[in-house]
């Protein structure tokens, strides 16, 4: 029996897609995209509805409350944020892997520049997504035999925008409140809009469509110390996140300098590396030694680290900017398909004539994008 004939009709679609493509490039892309495609199903296979878990007696009393709270948030996105009114996020799949899938990024070795995938609907992204670890780790040595850096980043949670309906996961619906509403407000939000292949303008949109949305929920349902938990987070967020960009930019410079060999590029990068590693443990213990990020380290870093940090922040300012214009969810969803339609240049211009300039704040969004058989995003 083949594999289009024992999966069901309305993926066989897309692995057929897949396939098509794979057959045009060599038999490594056929089996990424069925690999791909298989751990779509199996994960969409796994979940159960929502309200089968809360009502099994197997299921503990933590978990009863995580999905009771993932409900009520779901609930309030729809009627509150007109969030898409689907099957996404109303089942949970319960995995046996602290993370979905693992992406590879990938760069040269004296370049920020990540490498770049091309498929059909998500359009070129720099990663690739599997949902075997070992998988990704054989890929990335493929990688690093070329001479490339190499990073392979474990994936929480992603959205295929409407295609499929995503559901919740055992490895985030542990997250705090704050947290959680903010995922599932992101990731619903991508399904609203999305244009392939601009990253900046996607992020950006989902950021202000979450921050939004857990500023109003917290108003209805949070509480002091929610809100005390939610706001530390970000803290640490921006923390982290400017740390990393601070040294993006010294490798950059060090990379950029013409009559500086590559050895003495290296001497650079490996000091440069060096130097983050020890500012982090200063900037750790200025949060009193939360060791949430650690795991950022657990690899060698190299540049593939630090690829995916961008300032996709840069337009939140523009887009609240154009929700308080248009004084409601609907009517903002509007304006920003319309954006969505114009070429990326155009959009990028009416963006940055919406608002005035900030210090944008970096936003990390490898951690949060799909493999390209289920469609991307964070």
């Amino acid at each position: 029996m083949t594999l289009l004939s024992r999966i069901t009709p309305w993926l066989r679609p897309m692995l057929a897609a897949g396939a098509a493509a794979g057959l045009l490039a060599s038999c490594s892309t056929l089996n990424y995209y069925t690999q791909a495609a298989q751990g779509q199903l199996e994960l969409l296979s796994d979940a159960r509805p929502i309200d089968d878990w809360i009502a099994d007696p197997g299921t503990s009393t933590k978990l009863r409350h995580r999905l009771e709270t993932a409900r009520q948030i779901r609930r309030f996105a729809v009627s509150e944020m007109d969030l898409p009114d689907n099957n996404s996020y109303k089942n949970y799949a319960a995995l046996k892997r602290p993370y979905v899938l693992w992406n590879v990024v990938a760069t040269p070795e004296l370049s920020l520049k990540p490498l770049q995938w091309c498929f059909p609907v998500a359009g070129c992204v720099d990663y690739r997504g599997y949902y075997d670890k070992g998988a990704a780790q054989a890929y990335a040595k493929e990688l690093q035999a070329d001479g490339n850096d190499v990073e392979v980043g474990g994936v929480a949670a992603y959205s295929t925008l409407g295609w499929f309906s995503d559901p919740l996961i055992s490895t985030f619906i542990n997250y705090p409140d704050g947290e959680l509403a903010r995922m599932i407000f992101h990731e619903l939000a991508h399904q609203v809009v999305y244009a392939p292949g601009d990253s900046q303008f996607n992020e950006a949109f989902a950021s202000t469509v979450e921050e939004v949305g857990v500023e109003h929920w917290m108003t209805r349902f949070g509480n002091g110390a929610m809100r005390d938990a939610y706001a530390r987070y970000r803290g640490r967020k921006h923390d982290f996140l400017a740390l990393l960009m601070k040294y993006r930019k010294a490798l950059e410079q060090n990379y950029a300098v013409v009559d500086r060999g590559d050895a003495q590029k290296r001497v650079v990068k490996a000091r440069l590396f060096q130097e983050l590693k020890d500012e982090y443990q200063v900037l750790k213990g200025s949060w009193g030694g939360y060791a949430g990020y650690d795991r950022f380290f657990e690899q060698p870093l190299s540049n593939a680290h630090l690829a995916s940090i961008a300032t996709y922040e840069d337009f939140v300012p523009a887009f609240r900017a154009m929700l308080k214009r248009d004084g409601s969810f609907p009517r903002f969803y509007r304006s920003v398909r319309r954006l969505a339609e114009l070429d990326r240049a155009d959009r990028h211009r009416i963006l940055k004539a919406l608002a005035p300039p900030v210090t944008p704040a970096p936003l990390m969004v490898q951690r949060s994008e799909a493999p390209p058989a289920a469609t991307p995003v964070y």
